[in-house]
């Protein structure tokens, strides 16, 4: 069972637009994120908890089996940059993220078969916990 998620209107909203313009080639990472948004809780972006993780928050998280955190911020596809510092929203690991709690973990199916867990260790930076809620 997945645990809950919650997302807030504005960035459903975001995600929306994105989802209807992908290309059918990405139908798989579509289904997957509407999935995940379909059992969101949806809440005021103001009235977002300080510990979730949102579209451009910098969240650090650990595989299972890991020793290592890896820190990223999840991004929209159009702000992707080559840095390895982002994560898409549209990647497997990008949408288990998604309206996590931290300290709560997600097992999630991988594209070519097989699982990983990942759980949310902490949020450095949170775009509504920040008062930033049009970035």
């Amino acid at each position: 069972m997945k645990p809950s998620i919650v997302v807030s209107w504005l960035d459903l909203e975001r995600l929306e637009r994105i989802l209807d313009r992908l290309p059918a080639a990405q139908a798989n990472a579509r289904d997957a994120l509407l999935s995940e948004l379909e059992r969101a809780e949806m809440v005021e972006p103001w009235d977002m908890p300080p510990d979730v993780v949102t579209m451009n928050s910098r969240v650090r998280f650990r595989f299972a089996g890991s020793d290592e955190d890896v820190t990223m911020t999840l991004s929209y596809p159009k702000d992707m940059k080559d840095s390895g510092e982002q994560l898409s929203v549209l990647t497997p690991v990008g949408t288990a993220l998604l309206g996590l709690r931290v300290g709560a973990s997600i097992t999630w199916q991988r594209p070519g078969g097989g699982t990983f867990e990942a759980t949310v260790l902490d949020i450095d930076y949170q775009p509504e916990r920040a008062g930033e809620l049009h970035r």
